[in-house]
């Protein structure tokens, strides 16, 4: 037994309604359960019970064992002192206030339902499974998935603008800065994120405005800053932007002490961080105003036009210096261009209009409404269980789900561990036995 649970049937009055006795015997009614405080101090602020006809207002504190007041050393603390009623799954000892008058407990466990119990114990039991609700996953209603996945969707995004705050602080309060942290990180992908990110900070973004004038003089820095141009190579274009990349070197005092040098293992040519850097000297040489105009697109086709690029003419035959292949623009794919939305953009945008004091919401959702939903391990398991995942705003949804909900076993917290608990299905005797709870 868990407090977490107590803190679910007192929150939404999952026992039997009525009126009740404290342990010593006294009449209660419940007039108003309170409001769940998730902070330090009582469970539950503002409740109001009536007790032998005398109507008290004031908070609520829950155990598993009533000694767990002394246990939490709350009668030492004043912030205790204002409580009306103590909610125990076990009464094993009495509680006093200050002035030595008992406070009144309430002892709850005979009073839960006994299929809510068994719910909650399968919901929780020992074996071993990829989330604790997967046997019933299925059962929960299209309605609690659709508006469930929503609020996940923006947890998630209030996630990332804490990480894009900090990163805005770094980057001296300069939007088009962050922007090209973040997308420059995101260029790299999962292998090379981290490397990509530490070359876009090791740079001062005025230096890449003045760079972005010549697309070879952007190419230079980024690969020059990335390491990649530090061996000696016969290939003419390795030379080129060599020289080029020593003359910036020189000019704006630059040294990539701290970058981290991308990998080319395992990855598909297309991948290579040769390439990714090439594209994304492109896309600032291309766009001058990159931020605004991102800022001010809403629909997935107007990024697909506004990445429509490709590396420098070097590239369609080459994957790395010197290194020849089979003539290919080497152009940025569509399903490249989601991932930059759904990583970048989104929460960009989200940030942004945050900041600004507007509300994007309806926009947000809807633009990421218009991409198919991600491809990875966790969403396709998902899946399995039930076909819920159609858009990147589920996926990304799934996604929060997965890491703040079910791996933490926060299920009394999510909607959907709270509609298997509550609901009318019941538990067959052979499931009862398989679960040990018969």
């Amino acid at each position: 037994m868990k407090e977490d649970f107590l803190h679910y049937v007192w929150k939404f009055q999952k026992f039997d309604v009525g009126s009740f006795l404290t342990s010593n015997n006294e009449h209660l009614h419940i007039k108003n359960q309170g409001s769940h405080n998730l902070n330090s101090g009582p469970d539950f602020f503002n409740a109001q019970i009536e007790l032998e006809g005398q109507l008290w207002a004031g908070n609520i504190e829950i155990h598993i064992k009533s000694s767990d007041w002394y246990a939490h050393s709350h009668e030492a603390d004043a912030a205790y002192d204002n409580v009306i009623l103590h909610v125990v799954w076990e009464h094993d000892a009495e509680i006093y206030r200050k002035d030595g008058s008992v406070i009144p407990t309430f002892t709850i466990k005979k009073h839960i339902p006994k299929t809510t119990m068994e719910k909650y114990q399968k919901l929780f039991s020992k074996e071993k499974k990829w989330i604790n609700c997967e046997n019933d996953f299925e059962f929960v209603t299209d309605f609690i998935f659709e508006n469930w996945l929503e609020r996940l969707f923006f947890e998630r995004l209030q996630k990332k603008e804490s990480i894009l705050l900090k990163e805005l602080k770094d980057s001296q309060n300069h939007w088009e800065s962050l922007l090209f942290r973040m997308l420059c990180k995101n260029f790299g992908l999962k292998v090379n994120g981290e490397s990509f990110f530490s070359i876009a900070k090791s740079v001062d973004f005025s230096v890449v405005k003045k760079c972005s004038q010549e697309r070879q003089d952007l190419e230079a820095l980024l690969i020059g800053q990335a390491g990649l141009l530090e061996e000696e190579k016969e290939d003419w274009y390795s030379k080129t932007l060599k020289t080029n990349y020593e003359y910036l070197k020189h000019k704006f005092d630059l040294n990539n002490e701290n970058v981290i040098v991308p990998k080319f293992f395992r990855l598909r040519p297309p991948n290579f961080p040769t390439i990714r850097l090439a594209q994304f000297a492109t896309v600032y040489f291309e766009h001058k105003n990159l931020f605004s105009q991102i800022i001010s697109i809403q629909n997935i086709n107007g990024y697909y036009k506004l990445f429509h690029i490709c590396a420098s003419e070097y590239w369609d035959k080459h994957y790395n210096f010197g290194v020849s292949s089979l003539e290919r623009k080497k152009r940025i794919t569509k399903s490249f261009v989601d991932l930059l939305v759904i990583n970048t953009i989104i929460p960009l945008k989200f940030c942004y209009a945050r900041q600004q004091g507007l509300d994007a919401s309806d926009e947000i959702l809807a633009l990421a409404s218009e991409i198919f939903s991600e491809e990875n391990t966790i969403v396709k398991k998902f899946n399995t269980l039930k076909e819920i995942s159609k858009s990147a705003n589920q996926s990304q949804a799934l996604l929060q789900l997965k890491s703040e909900y079910c791996d933490k076993n926060r299920c009394l917290h999510c909607a959907v561990g709270n509609s298997i608990i509550s609901s009318k299905r019941k538990i067959s005797k052979n499931e009862q036995i398989q679960k040990g709870f018969l």
